[in-house]
């Protein structure tokens, strides 16, 4: 029996179901199975004796069901994932209590919450059922529904959170914290603070408001020896609009009661008040206060709809007292070295912290953990990975030297170095070199394609647009023709005899260059040796398409290129890439003056652009709409706009029109126009973004600016300042918003990518971090928590010093055995689909 079961692993189904929900239920892809089908022949498969007959009947009912999957809408996908879940738990939590029942009746310990826990595991004793489940002994794989006060459906609510198991509670951190610790007295008030206030009902009134039948209000006075607040409080719905519930309300809060409250101050239409507050009764002024939110440090988890902050610090509450049960993978003497504290103590402290300081602490760790684990994973990756070597050779480079019209920046001789050790290194480079608009990116990836064709293999570069991949294939073709290099383009518009004769050529190796779109990845693309890629503004392409391109090779050198702007954190804290930073701008490049102008000054705007192109300069005016829509009747439209411009404002001037909706040869067409100085005037969409490069052009205006990101605004304003003459950018907005106004007054303050990119990164926010390893869902990581780049900057420079000193003793890290095991999880998550085998 037990050979016939040996197959089946309940971790690896786990890991499987974690996966697949993490990528948002695709039926991925695994190196012999999909998804589905894995789980389909594993649960159909002969069972283990712990398998009960109702779980046996379960599993096949389930194996029956995944055999479906593909034909199922992504919500029934999410609830088969779940039942799976929760009875893979169910069944690993009867072999852990077969294994060590003597375990089982110890009372759970802590030191957080006491009270609280006391209170919840007597009642776990007392108490068989809480709705229709039974409470069972808490465990880190105890299910959701097995605690007290969670029913099966609350706990089918929690998994849209991806919460299933004690574990998973554990380790869902809160994304802020709010202190309610400070008591302090109603006549020390001050708008903004976070406070608790202890005093007495003076008046409690509930009662349904009379402009609304479906709203009731509540009004309470409260009072202390210093002066009186009045608290409102609004329940929108009928039962609270019943009179017996609003009686219990008042008998529950009764006059003279001694209560504590806690909120955030607010000055509103009757003086200051407490917003969104918590009220708990004392039975005197000085009694301890028994509320998991009145008066202490309260934390806020991300939430999503039908579930509750009360719901989720309910659950985490109930889950404490058994967090010292989670094993620290992380060896004593690492954690010593670099001040860490264990990894219970930082989950428990995360939640509920004893005080600031150790919730810092706290952070910090999990933080290092995130770093170390994804450094650790990219080290063992690389490891398993054989390095192309380049031959170290020159003379090409020595002949593109001798013929280039211009002397390179330092910042660019230095990235030029940080990728020749690269090539010639023991792994593949994969390396991002990031720089500003117009900072001259492209001929740092000339020096490196030219080193790959000197060690006599193939390189390709990759463009998200034809546009943009025209301009590479005219600037590079250029210098390659005077060094007698072959270089092709390919693009969809590629004609059929032209694109066979240039696959045949890339085939047998002749075609040392080529040059493309998205056309480079398709099927019918070989190459015969390629050892470089380079992929220009990688964010436009999905994870796939760049893989695609790299499965062309055998673990092809990889280098990134991109202009968007990206805060430093973000990108120097990704494990998988090195980072080139090409920070200076070539000689010669007057910085743009950008201005933020209201519709009332647009006369100004065109008498300015009227001053440019009599002086031979041409201008770029770019809208956010193709043409007028009529959800949006006050943005204008490129087309409708152009023919306004062309009869009304500037009769006189020649107007192109290019937008993403023309074909390529009409795009062609509008940008060769106006690259020949046939059209002065180019209105546009964004299409112009990337890769339209007109040194003659010397305005750019921008209609409603604040529709745009900051980072798109960056690039947009960097099509113009292309050449010698003094550049300009107008932003029009008429918008009424200070928050839209800030956000475009950044363009005004710096044309500095990475100071635009950390300003829109806190006036906006990150987003959802890279990858898919995160804590805290819902697009938080717990790296979030550190405000202080710096502070983060240096620690992720000690995890990363961590992991390396590590697999630099041991590569396999099978002399650590805790922290092989943590690593394995970690990186099955980072690969997705191969644990699907």
């Amino acid at each position: 029996m037990e050979s016939s079961t040996a197959h089946l692993d309940i971790n690896r189904l786990q890991q499987a179901l974690t996966v697949e929900a993490e990528r948002g239920f695709v039926n991925l892809q695994g190196r012999q199975y999909l998804f589905a089908d894995f789980l389909s022949l594993s649960l159909g498969q002969n069972l283990p004796p712990v398998w009960d007959s109702s779980d046996r009947l379960q599993a096949q009912t389930l194996s029956n069901q995944y055999a479906k999957y593909a034909s199922l809408p992504i919500s029934q996908r999410q609830h088969l994932v779940a039942e799976t879940r929760r009875l893979l738990y169910d069944v690993r939590r009867r072999e852990i209590a077969a294994a060590s029942a003597p375990q089982l009746t110890k009372k759970p310990k802590t030191e957080i919450l006491v009270k609280q826990a006391t209170k919840t595991t007597s009642a776990r004793s007392n108490s068989t059922q809480t709705g229709t489940t039974a409470l069972k002994p808490l465990s880190l794989d105890l299910n959701l529904q097995y605690l007290e006060g969670i029913s099966p459906k609350v706990a089918e609510k929690l998994t849209r959170l991806d919460l299933h198991t004690v574990e998973d509670v554990l380790n869902y951190y809160p994304r802020d914290h709010i202190d309610y610790a400070r008591q302090i007295e109603i006549r020390n008030l001050n708008d903004g603070e976070t406070v608790t206030v202890i005093g007495t009902i003076h008046r409690y009134s509930c009662f349904t408001s009379p402009k609304n039948p479906n709203l009731t209000i509540v009004e309470i006075i409260l009072r202390d020896r210093t002066g009186q607040i009045k608290l409102n409080r609004f329940w929108a719905g009928k039962r609270y609009s019943n009179r017996g519930w609003q009686e219990q309300q008042k008998r529950l809060y009764p006059q003279g009661a001694t209560v504590a409250a806690s909120g955030v101050v607010k000055r509103g239409k009757y003086g200051l008040t407490l917003e969104d507050f918590d009220i708990e009764v004392l039975d005197h002024s000085q009694d301890r206060i028994e509320s998991n939110t009145i008066g202490r440090v309260v934390p806020v988890y991300p939430l999503t709809e039908g579930i509750s902050p009360e719901l989720i610090r309910r659950v985490v509450i109930q889950c404490l007292p058994i967090a010292h049960k989670i094993a620290d993978p992380i060896p004593e003497k690492l954690r010593k070295d670099y001040q860490l504290i264990g990894l219970a103590e930082a989950i428990a402290q995360v939640h509920y912290p004893d005080d600031s300081e150790k919730l810092e602490a706290a952070i910090v760790r999990l933080t290092f953990d995130k770093y170390f684990y994804r450094r650790l994973v990219s080290l063992y990756r690389r490891n398993q990975q054989k390095a192309i070597q380049f031959v170290p050779r020159s003379h090409l480079i020595e002949k593109l030297e001798a013929i280039l019209p211009f002397q390179l920046t330092g910042a660019q001789n230095r990235s030029i170095s940080e990728i020749r050790a690269d090539l010639q290194g023991t792994t593949p480079m994969n390396r991002l070199v990031q720089g500003d608009v117009g900072s001259g990116k492209t001929i740092v990836a000339v020096y490196a394609l030219l080193a790959a064709i000197e060690s006599g293999y193939q390189a390709a570069l990759m463009a998200p647009t034809e546009v943009l991949a025209e301009q590479h294939y005219r600037k590079i073709v250029e210098w390659f023709n005077l060094l007698y290099i072959p270089v092709e383009l390919l693009t969809g518009s590629t004609r059929t005899a032209k694109r066979r004769e240039t696959l045949s050529q890339l085939e047998t190796g002749e075609l040392p260059l080529i040059i493309g779109t998205h056309a480079l990845i398709q099927d019918t693309v070989n190459f015969c040796r390629l050892g470089l890629a380079v992929i220009d503004e990688q964010h436009r392409f999905g994870r796939d398409q760049r893989s695609r391109l790299l499965q062309k090779g055998e673990d092809p050198h990889v280098l990134i290129m991109t202009a968007t702007p990206i805060p430093r954190t973000l990108y120097l804290t990704n494990s998988e890439i090195e980072v080139s930073i090409i920070d200076e701008l070539p000689p010669g490049r007057k910085p743009i003056q950008t201005t933020l102008l209201k519709p009332s000054q647009r006369k100004d705007a065109y008498e300015l652009m009227r001053r440019e192109i009599a002086q031979g300069r041409q201008v770029y005016i770019v809208f956010p709409l193709v043409e007028e829509s009529d959800k949006m009747e006050d943005v204008k439209a490129a087309i409708q706009e152009r023919e306004h411009l062309q009869s009304v404002v500037f009769p006189n001037f020649k107007i192109g029109l290019l937008h993403g909706q023309m074909t390529s040869s009409e795009k062609d067409e509008a940008i060769n126009q106006f690259r020949r100085s046939e059209t002065e005037i180019l209105v546009a969409t964004t299409v112009v973004e990337v890769g339209v490069d007109i040194p003659n052009a010397s305005v750019m205006l921008i209609e409603h600016a604040d529709r745009f990101g900051l980072a798109q605004l960056h690039q947009l304003r960097g099509r113009v300042g292309r050449g010698a003459a003094q550049s300009y950018c107008l932003l029009m907005s008429n918008a009424k918003s200070e928050v839209a106004q800030e956000r475009l007054k950044v363009l005004e303050q710096s044309q500095d990518g990475f100071f635009i990119a950390e300003r829109d990164f806190q006036l906006r926010g990150k987003g959802k971090d890279e990858g898919t390893e995160q804590s805290g869902h819902a697009g938080f990581s717990i790296e979030d928590r550190l405000s202080d780049e710096a502070k983060r900057l240096e620690l992720y420079q000690i995890a990363r010093e961590a992991a390396e000193r590590l697999i630099k003793k041991d590569s396999t890290l099978e002399s650590f055995p805790q922290l092989k095991a943590e690593f394995d999880h970690h990186y099955q998550r980072l690969q997705g689909g191969a644990i699907f085998t």
